[in-house]
């Protein structure tokens, strides 16, 4: 079975840092390409950043590139999301996901394989 499992969301201050983990399993993913999204109560599913397994090309949303850095851990099946400098609106569920295809316009449709997502929550 294919699993996509986030942790290390939580409670944290402006300001602060996080980093969100996503421990793959259930098939290679060498060649899918890793993704996450995150959804605030209420609002869409939107895209925050994308990388190939290999994490050799890496794509974010225009409002992420300066915070937000995605990146692989081959050998321990793991994707990484590092978040500084957060603030109370980045305060959402975060997802992990995986697809076959890189999309230059990612949207939730476009992934086959997500986590149960973990809560990151900002306080000001």
């Amino acid at each position: 079975q294919v699993q996509l499992v986030e942790s290390g969301g939580g409670l944290v201050q402006a300001g602060g840092s996080l980093r969100l983990s996503c421990a793959a399993s259930g098939r290679t993913f060498r060649g899918y390409v890793m993704a996450w999204f995150r959804q605030a109560p209420g609002k869409e599913r939107d895209f925050v950043a994308q990388s190939s397994w290999s994490g050799a090309y890496t794509y974010y949303a225009e409002s992420m590139k300066d915070r937000f850095t995605i990146s692989t851990d081959n050998d321990k099946n793991t994707v990484y999301l590092q978040m500084k400098s957060l603030k109370p609106e980045d305060t959402a569920v975060y997802y992990c996901a995986a697809t076959g295809t890189w999309y230059t316009r990612p949207s939730p449709s476009g992934f086959a394989y997500w986590g149960q997502g973990t809560q990151v929550t900002v306080s000001s």
